[in-house]
């Protein structure tokens, strides 16, 4: 095992149930981009236990290759090495992809960078080779989401005080919010699926291309 390898209690404890939704989700062979790889520990879970995809990391610039260690441990074929990825970047520095993963990273990212990640996920799913009539275009977004401006729970109200203590710009986003977004950019909320210690997992689907484009 590598001496420095970055360690996440929380992806420990989530990367279980993540994986159960996304073997349904992925069913077919595709490129899937995770925006956020962070330690590495979804990447390296993920590919181990779906080695039909192909799994391309990447990370804001100033710590992609935070994830190295992992990576380089597993010395697996079907994760990509971590590209530097800016979300508000355009164009972004990424391959074609068919599917898109990300976890804990809308209530760290300013609401403009949101606004950057759903625009570069709808433009590169909408520029997917994958055939319109098949259900591969699609992005699972992670994390705790608010609904009708409430917190799911006292502990999701808690966390989102601690954020916007330590920054104004982060915070829990609305789910409205989030669906408005996404069909400006060609998505529509196709699952929303509770999973553990007070989180989401939503997965939009491609209808059609981005009005922006």
């Amino acid at each position: 095992m590598h001496p420095e390898k970055p360690f996440s209690q929380a992806c420990e404890n989530n990367k279980g149930p993540i994986l159960d939704t996304l073997r349904q989700v992925f069913t077919a062979p595709a490129t899937v981009l995770e925006i956020g790889t962070g330690t590495g520990q979804h990447a390296v879970h993920f590919a181990t236990h779906l080695p039909h995809l192909y799994w391309q990391t990447s990370d804001h610039p100033n710590h992609y290759q935070l994830c190295q260690p992992w990576l380089i441990d597993a010395g697996l074929p079907n994760i990509g090495d971590p590209i530097a990825l800016n979300v508000s970047q355009e164009p972004w520095p990424v391959m074609e992809f068919s599917g898109v993963f990300s976890a804990n990273t809308a209530h760290i990212m300013a609401w403009h960078e949101v606004e950057a990640m759903f625009a570069g996920v709808g433009r590169g799913l909408a520029d997917s080779a994958v055939p319109e009539n098949e259900e591969r275009r699609q992005f699972c977004l992670y994390g705790p989401f608010k609904y009708n401006g409430d917190f799911t729970s006292a502990s999701n109200q808690s966390f989102d005080q601690h954020l916007r203590s330590h920054a104004a710009h982060m915070g829990i986003r609305n789910i409205e919010s989030l669906i408005e977004l996404a069909q400006s950019h060609g998505m529509v909320l196709a699952q929303d699926r509770t999973m553990p210690a007070n989180n989401q997992l939503l997965v939009w689907r491609t209808t059609t291309k981005p009005e922006a484009l």
